[in-house]
């Protein structure tokens, strides 16, 4: 049983994205194609731990996903146009079992839902959502908001799609430049989920695998494209430290304490060679990469320069002014000017942040290590009762429970 729940949660990481998007081509109905992918993995959750697991899973979801669309297009043709049920019903049985045969329609999909008739908030919650197959409180949780908000959002989005006719389509190439901006930010937010995920495991790998598989395309989509190049970089320079940033239980390494020969050095070093290339525009992507290029660099720990991170992140908070950058930024200052610097750039954050588990655990880091201990242990629960992912939890406990013991 539990080699058919590993699978089923493989599968629905792998392939949930790439069924939506192949039956959305088809029918043009968000609705209905979630529905139908999640309908297949129901069944899957049934069957599959007394049938046992299918030699293809990802090819199994998808096949059954597209029964269930049928189905549903055979019920309620009714109310549709029969020419247009029987067309629709037609091309989907041409969808084969075997999954490399099912176009890639992800990309598609992608800059469908980030068209510009839609507010950006709207365009990555959409695409977390279908893309990626976030679930609305993944989503809810990445932008802080609450979930019945996230879920209206998403409907009115697809009610946008629907009554405004947004092709589904990949856009001519006079008109990607003005639909690169929401596309980067939604790429920016799936490899962020899957750096470090909102619930479960700290990592979803795949999630930041997708990200620079997209990446990649819209690369070649925008040759040259800074803001594009500037963020495969980052992704790269992020990605190459994932087996190194949780030990063999799951558990968080924190940056300083990472075995970093087990970084991807080959990754890196491509990360380092498109950061190198074109001209060097602060913009905000490559200002972060700029930053993890300075953690790349440093062979160990002590190597790193803190006053250059600090002032790349000074120079990000006046391009993009936000709490978060101003959180990473005093964190930096406190590691090149110790913790009393940082804790004084924090409080002016705790209004807007007071939700936000990571501005609570830095500061309780900060006050732990200024010899604050019962303020830290304050901190270290107010973090704890805001985080929802295990492995964050878990490190939390144990800095809780060291400083009590202390």
């Amino acid at each position: 049983m539990t080699d058919a729940f590993g699978a089923l949660e493989r599968s629905f990481r792998q392939g949930s994205g790439r069924a939506v998007a192949a039956l959305i081509r088809v029918t043009g109905d968000f609705d209905l194609a979630e529905e139908a992918v999640q309908d297949a993995f129901e069944v899957a959750l049934r069957t599959w731990p007394s049938r046992g697991v299918p030699d293809n899973p990802e090819a199994w979801i998808v096949t059954t996903a597209r029964n269930r669309a049928i189905d549903k297009l055979r019920r309620d043709r009714v109310d549709r146009a029969k020419t247009e049920a029987a067309a629709q019903i037609a091309e989907l049985e041409t969808i084969g079992v075997d999954v490399h045969e099912i176009p890639d329609d992800r990309l598609r999909l992608l800059f469908t839902c980030c068209h510009p008739a839609l507010a950006m908030d709207a365009r990555v919650a959409l695409t977390l959502r279908t893309v990626a197959g976030l679930s609305t409180r993944e989503i809810a949780r990445a932008f802080l908001v609450p979930e019945p908000t996230l879920g209206q959002r998403l409907t009115r989005a697809k009610r946008k799609i629907r009554d405004a006719a947004i092709p589904y389509r990949v856009p001519p190439r006079e008109l990607l430049p003005e639909r690169i901006d929401g596309v980067l930010a939604v790429l920016y937010l799936v490899f962020n989920e899957g750096y470090a995920a909102t619930e479960g495991e700290l990592l979803r790998a795949e999630l930041g695998d997708e990200a620079i598989r997209l990446a990649r395309l819209v690369d070649r989509l925008l040759p040259g494209d800074e803001d594009v190049r500037a963020l495969l970089a980052l992704m790269l320079l992020q990605h190459a430290r994932r087996a190194a940033r949780t030990d063999e239980a799951g558990d968080l390494v924190l940056l300083e304490e990472q075995d970093r020969s087990r970084w991807d050095h080959v990754m890196i070093d491509e990360g380092l060679s498109v950061l190198a290339e074109g001209a060097r525009r602060p913009g905000a992507y490559r200002l972060q990469a700029e930053i993890a290029a300075c953690h790349a660099r440093a062979p160990r720990p002590e190597d790193t320069d803190w006053p250059e991170i600090a002032t790349l992140y000074g120079r990000l908070a006046a391009l993009q002014p936000s709490p978060v950058v101003e959180l990473n930024r005093a964190a930096a200052v406190a590691m090149a000017d110790g913790p009393e610097s940082g804790l004084r750039m924090l409080e002016p954050l705790q209004p807007d942040l007071h939700r936000y588990h990571l501005f609570h655990s830095a500061k309780a880091d900060l006050l732990r290590r200024a010899g604050r201990t019962d303020d830290a242990v304050e901190a270290y629960r107010r973090a704890l009762d805001l985080t929802t992912n295990d492995a964050e939890r878990r490190f939390l406990e144990r800095r809780l429970t060291a400083l009590q013991r202390a």
